[in-house]
């Protein structure tokens, strides 16, 4: 982890753009989101970019176009493949947490895609489910890329805020004070993942309720 993140908050603007798009790309497409979720190569391209490493606006447009892309792709493997792409060895040990999703995605039907988004393991399997459930294209779309929008623009704009508040302090007031930044700004992350994981909490009791007649 803290290779992939030297690289990238380190790397020509060019590689921060490729590496921080491969990620966020692969983390539906690949399930590669329960080794590096996509998330937190979105909020370092954000740091990267308050660093000057790269823009703000291109960090932003390949991030959200990743998002939903890598969601199609996903998708698609699902819609070819079936119930097939659930038995890959990297999700054999997560069968609660797929009928979970499977249940939510009955219940919530586009809703559970754009939802999905914002919770690790959902963003990771509900394009594949939703395309091994045969969920028509363009209602997949809608939501999926209402969900990487918002998610892609929040996730950069949280990197790219946290970043660019400790250069401000650390030319301004110096590097302890900066570095009091930094706490807060770790604190601000931990609640919000604190939070996702409620919300992930709430979602997996609503995927056991009872369908409405």
């Amino acid at each position: 982890m803290s290779s992939v993140v030297g690289h990238i908050l380190s790397a020509p603007s060019g590689v921060v753009y490729a590496l921080v798009g491969l990620l966020v790309f692969a983390e539906d497409a690949l399930f590669i989101g329960f080794v590096l979720p996509g998330e937190t190569a979105a909020i370092l391209g954000g740091v990267a970019a308050s660093q000057h490493h790269a823009s703000l606006a291109a960090i932003l447009a390949i991030v959200v176009v990743a998002a939903i892309v890598g969601d199609t792709v996903g998708y698609e493997i699902g819609r070819h493949f079936g119930a097939r792409v659930l038995n890959i060895r990297i999700l054999r040990g997560h069968r609660r947490r797929l009928s979970e999703a499977q249940g939510f995605l009955a219940r919530r039907g586009g809703w559970a895609v754009f939802l999905g988004r914002f919770i690790a393991f959902f963003r990771a399997v509900m394009p594949a489910l939703a395309g091994t459930a045969r969920m028509p294209y363009p209602r997949f779309l809608v939501f999926n890329a209402a969900g990487g929008a918002i998610w892609g623009t929040g996730a950069v704009l949280l990197g790219y805020l946290a970043g660019n508040s400790y250069q401000t302090v650390a030319k301004t007031v110096g590097r302890d004070a900066a570095a009091v930044v930094v706490v807060i700004a770790i604190a601000a992350l931990i609640v919000w993942r604190v939070r996702s994981m409620r919300a992930e909490a709430a979602l997996e009791r609503q995927s056991e309720e009872p369908a409405d007649a």
